[in-house]
């Protein structure tokens, strides 16, 4: 929190201990919804918090409540009247109460229902039956919808009488009366334009659209590629049945980046916050992943054990540059699979580019191989052998260790970019077999390559 805001929550709260709300009602008309939230949750009580919420001016209370966390959310759902909770819920753009909605129990979800207008009641129900990942569960169908015919001065007309309680009114879309689409104009267009213009002279006629039941990180992908304000999302029969707007695709990606890391490092996603998360559910979000790669790390044991008796009769200190190639591997293909992994979700590589990604890692990993092998040599001869004294370190000794390093970091690379191209291929998220399957493959190669070198020269 930056020391400005910091300032502004100590006045807020002088402003509520002191019970000058007529001031605190001022004060936060100023204020961005989301500052207002998080004054409520970092420096309020649940009973406090219900209290300066009912201190909100109308037309600001809905704005906040959208941006406070779940769980404060249900508090207040349940402390509301059934007028108070009315007026809160038809005040929200549809979207945000699908949004609420989908985050409540059965019984919540019934009260918000049973006290939303029936025309909200209905479009709700509506948005409710797309899938979770779709383009139509993050869009709302309060948009501005203009005809051909229209003039402009007509256009800015109805945009005065129907705007108020739309998401944006900047893009217009024009439609017939069948509802297909059939242009898109801005405000600025309209402003620039004579008012006698016709709105099908004006308007542009190259739309990119998507459809209801399009992947929704493919839709939030789509504002990053063009720009977008808002996109218009249409049924199999083109038909404009919502809108998209930046700051839903804004979370969709914040989400997906989310899942994606916590995918990476072994855990069961969660939209939880962390602190706001119990020990139970962070302990069953992360387990299950530690016991498969515990049973999967056991072929790294059978690896040893088969090799043991070999290396300790060529040399026991073979054992103890293990660490340092499976670390090493271990750490090479990450760096590969999180490069294609982020490619594949920005849309820059797909899986008819995989013989270019081979090509451009395989030249990667022989640079760092040759670095790696070189530093390593110069590592072992230098300062284990004649700074710290340990004369097992031969020449011929280390050159195995080194040699075996720069194949694993081949071997690595070409691993860690090869697996998140087959696994999209195949449906699967990439990101699950990103780090924890990728070092546990690599551990179990790294050893086989060193051993396998370590007996072919040595034995």
């Amino acid at each position: 929190m930056n020391e400005e805001l910091e300032i502004t929550f100590e006045k807020l709260s002088s402003l509520f201990e002191n019970k000058k709300f007529a001031d605190l009602r001022i004060a936060v008309l100023d204020m961005e919804p989301a500052d207002i939230a998080l004054f409520m949750e970092e420096k309020l009580d649940d009973k406090e918090q219900l209290k300066f919420f009912r201190l909100l001016p109308k037309e600001l209370a809905s704005d906040v409540f959208v941006e406070i966390d779940t769980d404060t959310q249900e508090y207040l759902i349940r402390a509301f009247t059934d007028k108070e909770l009315k007026a809160v819920v038809d005040d929200m753009f549809l979207d945000d109460a699908v949004d609420i909605i989908e985050e409540m129990p059965a019984n919540v979800v019934k009260r918000i229902l049973k006290n939303s207008d029936p025309e909200n009641r209905k479009q709700i129900n509506e948005l409710l039956e797309y899938p979770d990942d779709s383009a139509g569960s993050i869009m709302t169908t309060e948009y501005v919808s203009l005809a051909e015919n229209l003039t402009v001065a007509e256009a800015f007309e109805k945009i005065r009488k129907t705007g108020l309680n739309k998401e944006t009114i900047y893009t217009c879309y024009v439609t017939d009366k069948k509802r297909k689409l059939r242009g898109v104009v801005t405000v600025k267009t309209l402003l620039l334009a004579d008012k006698e213009s016709l709105i099908k002279d004006i308007m542009d006629t190259n739309i990119i659209t998507v459809e209801t039941l399009e992947d929704k990180e493919a839709v939030a992908m789509k504002f990053s590629k063009y720009d977008f304000l808002a996109l218009p999302v249409v049924d199999k029969e083109g038909c404009l049945v919502g809108i998209v707007t930046v700051d839903d695709a804004v979370d969709v990606i914040q989400d997906e980046a989310t899942e994606d890391i916590q995918k990476m490092a072994a855990i069961l996603p969660t939209e939880k916050e962390y602190l706001k998360q119990s020990v139970f559910d962070i302990w069953k979000n992360r387990i299950p992943w530690l016991l498969l790669l515990m049973v999967s790390a056991t072929f790294t044991g059978l690896i040893l054990n088969t090799y043991e008796a070999s290396l300790n009769m060529i040399s026991p200190v073979l054992f103890a540059c293990i660490p340092m190639l499976m670390d090493t591997g271990g750490n090479a293909g990450g760096q590969a699979s999180v490069t294609v992994i982020r490619s594949l979700a920005l849309g820059d590589v797909e899986f008819k580019d995989i013989f270019k990604v081979l090509w451009k890692e395989l030249r990667v990993s022989i640079l760092l191989a040759i670095s790696l092998g070189a530093v390593c040599f110069g590592k072992l001869m230098l300062l284990d052998n004649l700074l710290f004294g340990y004369k097992d370190y031969t020449a011929i000794r280390c050159l195995v260790v080194s040699i075996s390093l720069a194949v694993t970091v081949i071997m690595a690379k070409l691993v860690g970019c090869i697996l998140p191209l087959f696994a999209k291929k195949i449906k699967l998220d990439p990101a699950v077999v990103a780090s924890p399957f990728i070092t546990t493959i690599v551990d179990a190669l790294s050893l086989l390559i060193y051993c396998s070198i370590a007996m072919a020269i040595l034995a």
